[in-house]
């Protein structure tokens, strides 16, 4: 691994190693380009990590203090943990489904295909499917996504063949175990998957694709990477033109210290990386670097959520196997007449026994909640994930009244329903349930959004910059050395899964900047 020196102003400097910034460090560092990642946790491998959601859950995830408001659901049970994300090497790609879909061409022209929707805040964004289409069949194969490529898709567990019984007398005829970026067969020097369940939690097999035991180790290799671990920045410096210069972070003794860059890639999660932008301030950039449109922090989206279990008279054992084994992508399209804009999917899910206790209906007690938990083994489980509106008011600030352990002020996340979203949820509540009564379920219930693990938003792409904050290629509108390079660069939500998209943005952003430096651009 490289060691860069600390006045090395030709480095790029990515924060965070996550689907964002771990693919784009390797793609820069194959095209030979010298990278520097900052990343705020440390260093697991498959082998350290712990198969059990508790102590998982204080390994990995992002445990730093924040504040919450609004009227969601998850500022009265989860006040301090409004989203669930990683703080690791390999951010949340430690810690996922591995569910990898292509967004559909309507998808990139929301404010055309939904029109005006009153207290939404919809863009075009400024790319779209058919330009993408190259860049994900790349990521396909970098992640070795199921159903691509020629990989067969995984086998389906008792919880898919539940859903695949429900679903299908239903009429339903998008069902299967999905593209999934776990590997079915041997591939790019990882074993296949082993069907042992309980694997949200980091995989022990290295079979399920994540930065951490894929991107980094190959961008290692490659002599250009210097990877720093539990560096936690604080801010992101300019000269008088309004150009990055450096980066001021916190080494893991807790002593200031700043790497000077060539570019600035910020890939920290669409809850940190704005909090970054706004700490950023300085006397040309009163409102936050990058932000002379107002819109670093807004428009937060978290996906329409919410889960549906249901309980049989025979045991189902839904824990075994992939953790997210099936999905149902029939609803997945714009159709008005459903009485709301996007569209959403229904996909498998497990939760091992605490995890599934906690998150049920927080707060709930009583013979009925013991009755639940009884019947854990006879219950078939699934997630909605559906498209979420972006609304000028969800947003990201900075909480002065609260500081984090390096004295800074912690990110408030703000965020109301949009009737839309409330509208989609009930529609894909009594779906769900029609499924499982119509595959013979003895009874159903639906639990409330868990914390969020799909952050989007916050500092979205734009054709124009009084609309957004940075451009096409995540390029900031205000300053043209520093880009955004996670999940906070989309225009709107989409229906899918985010993982595959943010990766091919990468894969895209890398070519990009490659380029625009070997052109002196940069």
């Amino acid at each position: 691994m490289a060691k860069y020196d600390d006045k090395d102003d030709s480095v790029v400097v990515i924060i965070g190693s996550g689907a964002g910034g771990g693919t784009l460090a390797n793609e820069l560092c194959q095209k030979g380009v010298k990278v520097v990642i900052l990343e705020a946790g440390g260093r697991e491998s498959p082998a350290s990590f712990i198969q059990d959601e508790w102590k998982s859950f204080g390994q990995l995830a992002w445990l730093d203090k924040r504040t919450t408001s609004g009227s969601w659901r998850i500022a009265r049970d989860f006040p301090n943990l409004p989203a669930w994300i990683c703080k690791t090497v390999g951010g949340t790609t430690t810690h996922w489904a591995g569910a990898s879909l292509r967004f559909q061409a309507h998808e990139f022209e929301a404010r055309t295909a939904y029109g005006d929707i009153k207290g939404s805040n919809l863009l075009d964004w400024p790319i779209s499917l058919a330009e993408m289409e190259p860049y994900y069949a790349r990521a396909e194969d970098k992640m070795s996504v199921t159903r691509s490529n020629g990989i067969p898709g995984l086998p389906g567990n008792n919880n898919f063949k539940i859903l695949y019984s429900g679903a299908t007398r239903l009429g339903y005829k998008e069902v299967s175990t999905g593209h999934m970026a776990i590997n079915s067969i041997a591939r790019d020097g990882r074993a296949p998957c082993i069907q042992q369940g309980f694997c949200f939690q980091g995989c022990k097999a290295a079979a399920k694709w994540s930065t951490l035991y894929t991107e980094i180790p190959k961008a290692e290799a490659s002599g250009k990477l210097d990877l720093r671990t539990q560096c936690h920045v604080a801010r992101i410096e300019h000269d008088q033109g309004g150009k990055a210069t450096a980066v001021v972070y916190f080494d893991r003794d807790g002593k200031e210290q700043r790497q000077a860059a060539r570019v600035v890639c910020v890939a920290g999660n669409s809850i940190e990386t704005p909090r970054l932008l706004l700490l950023s301030e300085s006397a040309r950039f009163k409102d936050g670097l990058a932000n002379s449109s107002g819109q670093v922090g807004r428009n937060y989206m978290r996906h329409t959520t919410g889960s549906v279990y249901a309980v049989f008279d025979k045991p189902v054992h839904m824990y075994r196997g992939t953790t997210m084994a099936g999905i149902v992508q029939d609803e997945a399209r714009h159709d008005p007449a459903r009485g709301f804009a996007g569209g959403y999917e229904l996909e498998t899910i497990s939760l091992g026994l605490p995890f599934y206790a906690a998150f049920f209906d927080p707060g709930a007690w009583g013979g009925d909640f013991a009755s639940y938990m009884d019947d854990y083994v006879k219950t078939a489980g699934l997630w909605i994930v559906g498209e979420d509106l972006p609304q000028e008011t969800n947003r990201i600030t900075l909480n002065h009244a609260v500081k984090d352990q390096f004295g800074l002020p912690v990110p408030n996340v703000h965020y109301d329903d949009h009737p839309n979203d409330a509208a989609m949820r009930d529609h894909a509540f009594k779906q769900s349930s029609a499924i499982y009564e119509a595959a013979g379920a003895v009874r159903t219930f639906h639990t409330p959004p868990y914390p969020s693990t799909h952050n989007l938003g916050t500092c979205r792409m734009s054709r124009k910059a009084d609309d957004g904050v940075c451009d096409k290629h995540g390029r900031a509108h205000d300053v043209p050395n520093l880009f955004i390079s996670d999940g906070s660069q989309f225009t709107t939500s989409a229906t899918e899964n985010p993982t595959l998209t943010i990766v091919s943005l990468a894969i895209r952003q890398a070519e990009y900047i490659a380029g625009s430096m070997s052109r002196k651009e940069l």
